[in-house]
């Protein structure tokens, strides 16, 4: 196949400056980016990762990581939102270079104009994706899915749904079934709960499945409750927890734009030399600022380098995606938190941008894996104990 180069936008700083500018709108609207999302269609950005030989642009996680965490820097929940997307176009890039085409159905969707996001979350279940509180019955060429899933990003607009759920006919061998929901099967609705702390125009709605069904064509695997090694899994993780790694990041570099600005611009009359860059305190913040996410970021661009590069870690490939996204949302929080003590009170402001930053990086530790789960993972790894085992 050719691909030809249709985009009619180029992602100019200019053209992202509207996206920040719409971004404070969406938040306090509590509305979503439709607009940033039609230019990003235009742009190409929605087929980015697609393979050229499949009519995308071809990008690596490498290349769309960066991108995405330049588009935090104006937008992070537009960013978050193609994370949603992306990740499922990057598990079928993942598998087709394994010899596995599989999911490649999902290419020509995306190059059709078709939006995924992810149905992953469930109320009660804090082992995601290899466990699951939703049911999946087999019925013919395919299954049918119930249950309740939470955080769907592009709640809106969204055409599959990448799901989960548990096959449980044979009590003594249950199986989790991975499979792709469309929007407009029946049994499936989107229920409007997004009304959040933060990332607010990701309109991340919970999806109410009540035996929707999908056909063989669109169930991606079915692996053992509990099995976490498979390469459908893996390439998920990878994909998904990089991408929304450098949304946080890009928050942060945010945050040490908007306080080198703060303190090179505001004034005391208690600093001869004029502004608060002047003073040790605020160099030794900035400084702070910068350190930590300077480490954060090396964790994170050699976790995709080793992928890429195909090294063997065996069991530590979970522990180190999931450990490098909870480094980067960490180093994410501290940077913000220490912006808003460089900036002061005007930061408490709601026309503040940190202000908004400030509760959109909030939201980095509800993504898999969260706080707990990640140690536990590390720890148990560490310690030579199965991280899927029980709890005692």
């Amino acid at each position: 196949m050719t691909t030809i180069d249709t985009r009619t936008v180029d992602l100019t700083d200019d053209v992202l400056e509207g996206f920040r500018a719409r971004a404070a709108i969406a938040d306090r609207d509590n509305s979503y980016f439709h607009e940033d999302l039609a230019i990003l269609r235009e742009a190409g950005y929605l087929t980015a990762t697609v393979p050229a030989h499949h009519g995308g642009g071809g990008w690596d996680l490498a290349r769309f990581a960066a991108a995405q965490r330049r588009l935090a820097r104006f937008a992070p929940a537009t960013a978050l939102g193609m994370c949603m997307h992306h990740y499922w176009v990057g598990t079928a890039v993942e598998l087709d270079r394994f010899g596995d085409t599989s999911s490649n159905w999902i290419f020509g969707a995306v190059t059709s104009g078709a939006v995924f996001a992810a149905g992953h979350a469930e109320r009660g279940n804090d082992a995601p994706v290899v466990m699951s509180t939703s049911t999946a019955t087999r019925d013919g060429g395919g299954y049918r899915f119930s249950g309740r899933k939470m955080f769907g990003s592009n709640g809106p607009v969204w055409n599959y749904l990448g799901v989960h759920a548990l096959d449980a006919s044979d009590p003594e061998a249950p199986q989790i079934v991975h499979g792709f929901v469309e929007r407009t099967a029946p049994g499936v609705t989107v229920i409007e709960t997004w009304d959040t702390l933060g990332m607010r125009p990701s309109q991340s709605h919970d999806t109410l499945l009540d035996g929707a069904f999908v056909p063989d064509a669109r169930i991606a695997r079915i692996l053992p409750a509990g099995a976490d090694s498979d390469l459908f899994l893996a390439a998920m993780n990878i994909w998904a927890l990089s991408l929304i790694s450098h949304v946080y990041l890009g928050i942060a570099d945010r945050a040490v734009e908007l306080a080198v600005h703060h303190a090179s611009t505001k004034t005391s009359v208690a600093i001869p030399r004029g502004t608060y860059a002047h003073n040790p305190m605020v160099q030794h913040q900035i400084a702070e600022m910068v350190i930590e996410l300077d480490g954060a970021s090396a964790t994170a661009t050699q976790l995709i380098n080793d992928w890429t590069a195909g090294l063997d870690l065996g069991a530590w490939w979970g522990v180190r995606i999931a450990a490098a996204k909870w480094r980067a949302v960490e180093a994410a929080k501290r940077v913000v938190d220490i912006a808003l003590d460089v900036s002061g009170g005007s930061g408490m402001f709601r026309s503040s941008e940190l202000e908004r930053l400030y509760r959109d990086v909030r939201c980095g530790g509800f993504h898999p894996a969260n706080d707990a789960l990640t140690h536990e993972m590390v720890g148990k790894t560490a310690l030579g104990i199965d991280p899927a085992g029980p709890r005692w």
